[in-house]
């Protein structure tokens, strides 16, 4: 079939396009042919003892062993014995009654802890002296085992 009616737009546009394509194979071909240190073997990078990066594969003959056990680590772990209870002192900063919940400023380190109702043993009013204890929660610390200081 013949084409129709070819504007000089429709031309430049194709001949455009031929000379991507032939300059893209181009392209091609050179890579092939060149290999020039893009191949996966040539980017392989090693890390040393010492924690720097060469492109020399370590000597395996200066392996040493090392055991799992003599690995120290700086988390205590957890023997399950229970954390200690620390008592705290602090002043009621804020309580509402109607709704059952406030908050109480610690007076070792200023931090702000929230209470809820259940967890008051004597009945709170603001700026109250109270003694409590912290307990973690899903949504951060809250004060348990609230009551008034004397």
């Amino acid at each position: 079939m013949a084409r129709s009616q070819q504007t000089s737009r429709k031309k430049e546009v194709r001949t455009k396009q031929d000379k991507r394509r032939k300059e893209k194979e181009k392209k091609r071909i050179e890579k092939k042919e060149n290999k020039d240190g893009n191949s996966p073997d040539d980017m392989i990078a090693y890390v040393d003892e010492f924690g720097n990066i060469t492109s020399t594969p370590p000597d395996l003959s200066r392996r040493t062993k090392v055991n799992a056990e003599d690995i120290a680590v700086n988390v205590a772990r957890d023997t399950g014995t229970g954390a200690s209870v620390t008592i705290r002192k602090g002043i009621v900063a804020f309580f509402n009654d109607d709704k059952g919940y406030g908050f109480i400023k610690d007076l070792e380190n200023g931090r702000t802890v929230f209470v809820h109702i259940n967890g008051l043993i004597d009945p709170l009013k603001q700026d109250n002296l109270v003694t409590f204890e912290v307990e973690n929660g899903p949504k951060g610390a809250f004060a348990v085992n609230v009551k008034l200081d004397k």
